[in-house]
């Protein structure tokens, strides 16, 4: 065998050592027959809830093994079909073969990423805001070229993506926007984007000069209807207002936009739609997700900690560089991970990143670290 292919046979062999502690394989065949005998359970529907749980949790568990013991045997194929090519001089048979392990090995890195989406939340839909930072026109209009990347890669993904409200600038771009985003994992593909982003470059705006512009992103999960999570009405304050707009028929004439401020907390959601029954829902729920997602803040702040991971949590961290001038960069802070495909990265081509920092919060340690190690 090729000592190319045996690589990609090593790499192939390494996702599946992934994959089979995630899901802890060797228990896996008893949890599906308890899962199963507790299927078979004629009082099982009386609690609906919990049935519908327990149903989730089965097919989650029968996919995860599926999922290993199909890549698992495509491996032990192609590389038995390898060897009898070999064998038999049959150059045919071996270049196929060796594609299959190729289109293999992308597939089990795929699913190794996907495990690594195992938190509490990561298979949620989620809101996703955007604000820009201070700066004006330069800063509105990178806020706004961020709400385009995010949704170019929604979109990419075949996910929902719904505009929830949107405060445009001055001149150009907008001040803020919000989002819920629905589709597998939402929450946890995007979860790691929260924070600052900087971009670099030489002003559009007819100045001529370098600048440096901020904008802030919050992701938080849309929360499931099972979870239940209190608001005191004491202490909350809900506002309505005339949304903003572009003009003409799309500007709304009744105060149907609602704010709802939190005072414990200081959180701020609002919502546009020309329904203010509507608003109030959709601001309340996302108030609702905004605190469940500081109670999962609040118990990760321990791993984070250990991790020495300080810049993944908290709104205020800068994460991300985006350099458009003097030379072509995007770079993740946290990571390490950067490209120069800077017009890739704003069309949405996010993947990367994610998965980098997917990676760098189940180990603790960049690829950098974990390459100098090895």
């Amino acid at each position: 065998m090729r000592a190319e292919t045996q690589a990609t046979v090593e790499d192939i062999r390494k996702s599946l050592s992934l994959l089979r502690q995630r899901m802890d394989y060797d228990t896996a065949q008893h949890r599906l027959e308890e899962f199963n005998a507790r299927v078979e359970d004629p009082t099982l529907w009386d609690d609906p809830e919990n049935a519908q749980k327990l149903m989730r949790d089965r097919q989650a568990l029968v996919a995860a093994m599926e999922t290993y013991e199909g890549i698992a045997r495509d491996l032990e194929d192609n590389v038995e079909l390898i060897e009898m090519g070999e064998a038999e001089g049959d150059d045919e048979v071996v270049s196929e073969a060796e594609a299959g392990l190729k289109a293999l090995k992308e597939t089990a890195a795929q699913k190794e990423l996907e495990a690594l989406l195992n938190g509490e939340a990561d298979g949620n839909d989620t809101f996703l805001e955007i604000n820009a930072g201070a700066g004006g026109t330069e800063a509105c209009d990178w806020a706004q070229m961020l709400q385009r990347m995010y949704v170019r890669w929604a979109e990419k993904r075949g996910f929902k993506v719904e505009l929830q409200s949107e405060e445009p600038g001055g001149d150009a771009g907008i001040k803020s926007c919000a989002y819920k985003i629905s589709g597998p994992n939402a929450y946890g593909w995007l979860k790691s984007e929260s924070g600052v982003h900087r971009l670099v470059r030489i002003s559009p705006f007819g100045k001529g000069t370098r600048e440096t512009s901020f904008a802030s992103v919050w992701v938080y999960p849309v929360v499931d209807d099972n979870i239940e999570i209190e608001v005191n009405p004491a202490d909350i304050r809900v506002d309505t207002f005339r949304a903003s707009g572009a003009g003409g028929q799309h500007v709304n004439t009744t105060d149907s936009a609602v704010r709802i401020t939190h005072a414990p907390t200081g959180i701020v959601v609002t919502s546009s739609e020309k329904s203010q029954h509507q608003n109030r829902e959709i601001a309340m729920k996302a108030l609702k997700s905004r605190l469940y997602q500081m109670e999962l803040e609040k118990r990760t702040a321990a791993i984070n900690e250990a991790h020495e991971n300080k810049g993944s949590a908290g709104w205020g961290n800068q994460i991300r560089s985006y350099v458009l001038q003097p030379y072509q960069m995007v770079k993740d802070l946290r990571t390490g991970h950067e490209t120069s495909d800077t017009q890739g990265v704003l069309d949405g081509d996010l993947d990367a990143f994610m998965a980098a920092t997917l990676a760098l919060d189940v180990s603790g340690k960049s690829r950098a670290e974990a390459a100098v190690e090895e």
